[in-house]
């Protein structure tokens, strides 16, 4: 079994060192690099993981400009996780088998953001489904899959790790039944499809005409990247945990209640507790911390 890998993100990583431990991967392709770092280029996750592992490594702005060159290596299975770009019909062709580890149950959350989505809409639990790549999005053979539970305390950064390592055991575990054939998987049921697009930078503002559950969801399912937005006046601050704090006062949406060791911040119902906070220039701080000396929001009335 030679095996060609697409991933880009941290998620990825451990996926593609198991499989470098057990089976010969020829060759990786992650996305171009396009963070910079004192004047020089960082790799991502992916591409330094593989520099470290010794494998060949390609980062082209589109997978199917050069299809012969990903011929050559003669691969018989491609393996994606979180790559990041469309791979073209004439590219998955190339290969016996092909298989995509998703972040989400499928075929809920179909697209390039399940995992923050999943959080951000207050779901209890979420998963792993390793599918064939189709043309269509996200849209192959189901193999197998496996769930997890989401905690309170869970952001999309803990779920991305972890759900990177349940996606590892179970590709470890499937792969050979279904490179041989003995798992041929279930076709997707369109009509329970739902959609995770990737998200917008209006989906990162913090509106606090909301209940607060749904605001706290939407501060955890966008943490630690790219973190919530809270604009006060012309300051942007960035908000990456939150808890819900009951609250009956009849304050209006947006009035801060507390800076007495917090910030608790009046919601359409109750209050959101704003935790772990960073306002640019800054390094990130617990609240607690973070009231001591500042004065950003000083200037509106604390209940």
């Amino acid at each position: 079994m030679k095996i060609i890998f697409m991933g880009t993100p941290e998620f990825s990583v451990p996926i593609l060192e198991a499989l470098h431990e057990k089976y010969e991967i020829v060759l990786v392709i992650s996305q171009p690099n396009k963070l910079k770092k004192k004047g020089e280029w960082i790799d991502t996750p992916v591409a330094r993981a593989a520099k470290r592992l010794g494998l060949p490594l390609y980062q082209p702005e589109k997978v199917g400009a050069d299809v012969e060159y990903i011929r050559s290596f003669q691969a018989d299975v491609l393996v994606t996780a979180a790559f990041g770009q469309y791979i073209p019909s004439k590219v998955l062709a190339l290969f016996k088998k092909t298989m995509n580890v998703h972040g989400s149950l499928l075929p809920k959350y179909r697209g390039g953001a399940p995992i923050q989505r999943s959080i951000m809409n207050g779901d209890k639990t979420t998963g792993i489904t390793i599918i064939e790549m189709a043309k269509k999005l996200d849209a192959g053979i189901m193999y197998a899959k496996r769930e997890c539970p989401i905690l309170e305390s869970d952001t999309s950064t803990t779920m991305f790790e972890k759900l990177s390592l349940v996606g590892r055991d179970l590709l470890l575990e499937v792969i050979e039944n279904i490179y041989n054939g003995a798992l041929t998987g279930e076709v997707q049921n369109e009509e329970d499809v739902t959609y995770a697009p990737n998200l917008t930078p209006e989906e990162e503002i913090v509106d606090f005409n909301r209940p607060a559950k749904d605001i706290v969801h939407q501060i955890m399912g966008l943490s630690l990247d790219p973190g919530a937005t809270i604009f006060v006046k012309d300051t942007k601050i960035k908000v990456f945990q939150a808890k819900v704090i009951a609250d009956v006062t009849a304050a209006k949406p947006g009035t801060v209640l507390s800076l007495r060791k917090q910030v608790l911040i009046k919601a359409l119902d109750d209050a959101v507790s704003l935790d772990l906070i960073l306002v640019p220039g800054k390094k990130m701080l617990p609240a607690k911390d973070f009231v001591n000396g500042q004065k950003i929001l000083k200037e509106f009335d604390v209940i």
